[in-house]
């Protein structure tokens, strides 16, 4: 892309009533479906009646529909979101037509010539006219550069949010901005250290914030909200319900319910640069239940494959902080105290006092052999006649989850070897020992429909 260097003067933007910022307060409300509410505590200087403010830093992905603004003494009259953003190539665009300065340097020695040509085009490269040449404007490392008077009326450096307002006092004064935004992203990723002995995990939680909005949030105080919150293309919804879906009122609670919905508030103020991806940490929980058990679920009544891993499961109590979804990876110590990665799942948004199961992988040494002794046909359905033998090479004994799915819901046992239960309306269970270094079988008979 070719580059442009500017005169002076094309760094000058005149604006009436050009606003003092003071020190002010920025909090990001950041929603699971890549959308954020910003509320922006700035201070203006106003004159008395109407005038023209300028508030530069506004995010690139504005919906500008659902923009406030507001404060004391003063109304809106008109507002605009300006996002033709200053670049070389659109400077040059917006130039066709238009008289340039065109200033070359001598390699050899160094001098200076200046020409003023009209711009003829800038699509796949610059036509100037100088005098009566035409001339295609070099790109080959010669040193030259284009000058221009001034920045076309409607380009900005940033995004740009100018309003008229009208105020009955002049002087500085605290100005609230607020509006809905695209581009921030948030997710959830916990990390788990499992003592098996115990039955304890010890939980660590942590939000990922994906900044693509086009602009950098210095020291904002920071809320993820989780839940799927519904959104519409207007902004009347937003501007009757802003209060609402605000940052709240900067207390130190690091969760807090939302209408429907639980806000997380990030536990410092957070910096968040444009491309930018950052974690931080939001929880610390010991689950005192956290259980691991073997289980093998069979979908259909089939002897295949011949021979399968038992996965390995992890439940927890939460009795703890609701969970927003994410994923967790679970790590264990070894005989000499080093935590080692033994698996990962996906959590789905978890209340509290509630529980959750996750699949950490699949047993290396306990194994399952299903065999379909008999299947025929009934007058309503089928009978089957199903064998599970399991096999445990482990030094110490272990009790298998068996699942057998596949079942109509009027489905009833014939004959077992085991207890069985009802799991829901299509799936029973067993609950198998299998001593050390040894196995166990269990025989079924039910009859299902087809």
């Amino acid at each position: 892309m070719r580059r442009y260097g500017f005169g002076a003067t094309a760094l000058l933007v005149c604006a009436v009533a050009t606003p003092a910022f003071g020190a002010g307060e920025l909090s990001l409300t950041v929603y699971n479906n890549d959308l954020m509410l910003v509320r922006d505590q700035r201070v203006l200087d106003l004159p008395l009646g109407r005038g023209r403010v300028e508030l530069e830093d506004i995010a690139a992905s504005i919906r500008p529909e659902t923009v406030s603004l507001s404060g004391d003494g003063f109304s809106v009259v008109e507002q605009n979101f300006d996002y033709d953003l200053l670049t070389p190539n659109k400077l040059m665009e917006k130039a066709v037509g238009q008289k340039v300065h065109v200033v070359r340097t001598n390699p050899g020695t160094g001098a200076e010539k200046q020409e003023i040509a009209t711009v003829l085009s800038a699509n796949s490269g610059v036509i100037l006219k100088i005098g009566n040449r035409i001339e295609v404007l070099r790109d080959d490392g010669v040193p030259e550069r284009v000058v221009f008077d001034s920045i076309p009326e409607n380009m900005r450096a940033s995004p740009t949010l100018s309003a008229t307002l009208d105020a009955s006092r002049a002087g500085p004064r605290p100005v609230a901005l607020s509006y809905l935004a695209k581009g921030m992203s948030w997710s959830a990723s916990y990390v788990g250290m499992l003592d098996d002995k115990k039955g304890t995990l010890a939980l660590q939680g942590w939000i990922t914030l994906v900044n693509k909005s086009g602009t950098n949030f210095k020291d904002a105080s920071v809320e993820v909200v989780a839940g799927s919150i519904n959104t519409s293309a207007g902004g009347q919804d937003y501007r009757q319900n802003q209060t609402s879906a605000g940052a709240g009122n900067g207390a130190p609670a690091v969760v807090r319910q939302l209408a429907d919905y639980y806000a997380y508030r990030m536990p410092e103020r957070v910096t968040v640069a444009d491309e930018q991806t950052k974690q931080v940490g939001f929880l610390s929980l010991d689950l005192a239940q956290a259980n691991k058990t073997y289980e093998y679920t069979a979908d259909d009544f089939v002897g295949l494959p011949p021979t399968d891993h038992a996965d390995v499961m992890l439940h927890l109590a939460n009795n703890g902080e609701p969970l927003p979804a994410g994923s967790l990876r679970v790590y264990m110590r070894d005989e000499n105290g080093a935590a080692k990665f033994v698996g990962e799942d996906e959590l789905d948004h978890t209340p509290a006092a509630s529980s959750l199961s996750l699949k950490l992988g699949q047993a290396f040494d306990v194994t399952v052999q299903p065999v379909e002794l008999s299947g025929e046909k009934t007058h309503d359905g089928m009978r089957y006649a199903m064998r599970y033998t399991l096999h445990n090479a482990k030094s110490v004994p272990v009790t298998v989850e068996l699942r057998q799915m596949g079942l109509r819901h009027d489905a009833k046992v014939v004959s077992e070897t085991a207890p069985s239960r009802r799991i829901d309306a299509h799936t029973l269970g067993w609950s198998i020992a299998v001593p050390a270094n040894g196995e166990s079988a269990l025989d079924f008979t039910v009859e299902a429909g087809d």
